[in-house]
């Protein structure tokens, strides 16, 4: 059952950037500590694709979000809270039968062995989004078209979806696919890795990391992921405080679109520090034949509130200057600008630095980017930037 639209689309004003997936009411703890010992919680949203439309939006893109939700209270918090981010919620269905997902997290980096989560997800509206509900006339006007791997493991229904929507055809838009590796979400964990790589390898754009390439799919090293992912124009390795490594100029989906810009995506939640290093061949990718332009882009130093979110914000730094058609270093560096926003910042989403603040930052020397260091504030035009 499709339901009916959350608002009325205004055709007018196309998105530049569709992006498809869950998104939950979130509840964060009013202190650090287990669940268990939490008193309080706030509530918020939640949602790796609807906080990427969500960022686009506030950097001035044209930006919409396609889920379900359930026709609950939750579901109306979320419908009102991304649409006051200026995010198209027109392909948003009402499922009168199934309730919106919530869940609860504690305040520690999500990579750490103390971060707690619960989900209360199962049977949600989202996860019986389907080829036979997707809002199919979204997608002509659209330029990127944004997925992740956590809508793969919702259901078979949302699987059969995302094959759907990556396979090759002319005019598809650019299929951008951050891998998302989340195993707790799976109900066959086994079968993840293929599912994820098969996806990937029908995207044009993919971001992923290391650390999860490795453990979905045993490979280490960037070079090594390539290998692995020859087929999308553009793929980004995030190699956490080291940067991002950026393959680009080779690969790209037969039947695809013509939209295939090639972009990168710096590491997600980077903290630590990097040399200041330029955009150049990467160590660990040389003697490797067919992979394409190859580019380094450094890791940010950030003085981080809170370890959640960067990866979204990067996304949306990245692609809103894909959308531009800025050059590959400038794209990574937007992103880790956008994060950076997040990471200094107690949510998942927070207002991004103006564009004219962010392409400064963008466009400094290789030597004045290593000498940056962000903090709480930095954001805003009138605060002064540190450099070491």
């Amino acid at each position: 059952m499709s339901g009916t639209p959350a608002r009325t689309a205004d055709a007018a004003t196309a998105a530049e950037v569709v992006c498809l997936g869950e998104s939950m009411v979130t509840f964060l703890p009013s202190q650090p500590g287990r669940l268990a010992d939490v008193p309080s919680f706030g509530r918020g949203i939640g949602g790796a694709e609807s906080n990427v439309a969500c960022a686009l939006a506030a950097a001035g893109h044209r930006a919409a979000w396609v889920s379900r939700v359930g026709a609950d209270g939750f579901g109306d918090h979320l419908v009102e809270a991304i649409a006051g981010y200026g995010v198209d919620t027109s392909g948003v269905r009402r499922d009168p039968s199934r309730p919106t997902g919530i869940y609860f997290r504690t305040a520690t980096d999500r990579a750490t062995d103390v971060h707690e989560v619960a989900y209360y997800r199962a049977g949600s509206a989202a996860s019986a989004m389907s080829p036979d509900n997707f809002p199919y006339a979204t997608l002509p006007a659209t330029r990127v078209l944004h997925l992740s791997g956590i809508t793969a493991a919702l259901s078979a229904d949302c699987l059969a979806l995302l094959h759907d929507l990556t396979a090759p055809r002319p005019g598809r838009p650019l299929i951008s696919f951050d891998v998302n590796h989340r195993p707790g979400l799976w109900r066959d964990v086994d079968a993840s890795p293929e599912v994820l790589l098969d996806l990937a390898r029908r995207s044009d754009l993919v971001f992923v990391g290391e650390d999860e390439a490795e453990e979905a799919w045993g490979v280490t090293g960037a070079a090594a992921i390539r290998a692995a992912l020859p087929e999308p124009a553009t793929l980004v390795v995030k190699r956490g405080a080291e940067g991002a490594t950026v393959f680009s100029g080779t690969g790209g989906v037969p039947g695809a679109g013509g939209n295939g810009a090639s972009g990168a995506k710096g590491a997600s939640g980077t903290r630590g520090a990097s040399g200041a290093k330029g955009a150049s061949a990467t160590p660990d990718a040389s003697g490797v034949s067919g992979i394409g332009d190859v580019t380094a882009v450094p890791a940010l130093r950030v003085d981080v509130v809170a370890p959640v979110g960067a990866g979204d914000a990067f996304a949306a730094g990245f692609l809103s200057a894909t959308l531009r058609d800025l050059p590959v270093r400038d794209r990574v560096r937007h992103g880790h600008l956008m994060a950076a926003a997040v990471l200094t910042v107690p949510g998942d989403l927070t207002a991004p630095p103006t564009r004219a603040h962010a392409d400064s930052l963008a466009a400094l020397d290789d030597e004045a980017w290593g000498r940056l260091r962000l903090g709480p504030g930095w954001t805003g035009d009138d605060q002064e930037v540190r450099t070491t």
